[in-house]
């Protein structure tokens, strides 16, 4: 990447991470989905990942407790093989959170506001 689409990537991923993080799931979602179209190879599966994981988050936030844990899962499994990839983001904290929250989602286990995956910047 060249100086000037280094810094649109940066700027891009900072306002999808604040969308993620705020819980704004279909606006993040919108946001990392512009990031998809312009990255390939494991950064696109990690994105892919992300999308994934804010799109369960929607549907669970809508009750869709089903589409919910298998869209979490998914996106999971396309993270959790990648988390050396540099992209700015602690890719393994979120792993861990995801794995945590897949597991209570499972398991029926009850929610709370910290149960809500978080992106955090290396």
């Amino acid at each position: 990447m060249n100086e000037e689409s280094t810094k649109s990537f940066q700027d891009s991923l900072f306002r999808a991470l604040n969308l993620f993080n705020k819980h704004e799931w279909y606006e993040a979602h919108d946001a990392f989905e512009e990031i998809w179209n312009s990255v390939d190879g494991d950064e696109r599966q990690v994105i892919q990942g992300i999308l994934q994981v804010s799109v369960s988050q929607f549907h669970l936030s809508k009750g869709n407790l089903n589409g919910a844990t298998i869209l979490l899962g998914e996106g999971l499994g396309r993270i959790k093989t990648r988390t050396k990839i540099d992209i700015g983001i602690d890719l393994e904290s979120f792993c861990q959170c995801l794995e945590d929250l897949l597991r209570k989602l499972q398991y029926k286990e009850l929610l709370n506001e910290n149960d809500k995956p978080f992106l955090k910047t290396l």
